[in-house]
Parts: structure tokens; C-alpha cells; sequence
């Protein structure tokens, strides 16, 4: 079954990105494929490893917020199961 909101977010998103009025700090792209391979892009306009924690959870937050509340789960099932897969990946 195909979201027919999924061409609609991406479209957004590379706007946000690569519009004019785009002031960013931080930009994280996780790309899951249908043959279960995963790549991962982030970039933080940071200089300090307490801004970068701060972007960082901010957009975790995000993320796991959308994600419990689309899933029906909840915030912390959320961020068990996120923190269990991170445990599992090996970023290259």
C-alpha cells in the first residue's frame, strides 16, 4: 500500500532544504529501502559539541514524536525499539 502523503513530504522537505529563505542548523536524512538497505545523511552548522547535542535531540524528538504518535505507539516504545536498532547498525 502506497501514503499518498509520500511524494507531498518529500517535496516539502526538498524544498525546506534547498529553498530560498532556508536558514538551517541542522539537516538528517535516513533513507530505508524496499531491499532493507539504509544510508544516512547528516549535517549540523554547529561549533560546538553541546549545539550539536542539541540539534541532534531536537530532531530525535521530532522524529520519535511523529513516528509513536503515526504508529500508535508510544514515546517510549518508540525510543526503546530506536535505541535497540542503533545498538544493531554499523554506520560506515
Amino acid at each position: 500500500m502506497t501514503n499518498p502523503q509520500f511524494e507531498e513530504v518529500k517535496t516539502e522537505a526538498a524544498a525546506a532544504i534547498t529553498g530560498d529563505e532556508a536558514e538551517l542548523r541542522s539537516v538528517y536524512a535516513g533513507l530505508v529501502h524496499e531491499d532493507g538497505r539504509h544510508e544516512y545523511y547528516f549535517g549540523n552548522d554547529t561549533e560546538e559539541a553541546s549545539e550539536l547535542r542539541e540539534a541532534a535531540a531536537i530532531q530525535l524528538g521530532m522524529l520519535t514524536r511523529v513516528l509513536a504518535d503515526r504508529s500508535d505507539s508510544s514515546v517510549d516504545e518508540i525510543a526503546e525499539l530506536a535505541a535497540e536498532r542503533a545498538e544493531e547498525m554499523e554506520l560506515r
